[in-house]
């Protein structure tokens, strides 16, 4: 599971297709199923991650810098994660923060 974080200024809303997911938003943990649906508020810390193989669907509201997080962050350029270390989570402040 990723570290505990959470968006200041994003709600998250995911729906379970296949397989299941172990969530803890909030301090409550949980794993949730086929058909069922998890929401986290923005700036509620939370953390998950599949059980297995999964498959689901993902909505953050509003998307911000989403996208572009996580092409930087998976990503090898010289603006990526790896290579701007903390000064990259810091540009993306209003989209990822650690709890």
């Amino acid at each position: 599971m990723p570290p505990t974080h959470l968006h200041p200024n994003q709600a998250e809303h995911f729906e379970v297709l296949e397989g299941s997911m172990r969530a803890i938003v909030d301090g409550e943990e949980r794993v949730y199923g086929a058909g069922e649906t998890i929401a986290v508020p923005a700036g509620i810390p939370h953390q998950m991650g599949a059980e297995g193989p999964t498959r689901m669907r993902w909505e953050v509201r509003p998307a911000l810098r989403t996208a572009e997080f996580f092409e930087r962050l998976y990503g090898d350029g010289p603006h990526s994660a790896r290579q701007m270390g903390e000064a990259f989570f810091a540009e993306y402040d209003d989209e990822f923060r650690l709890a």
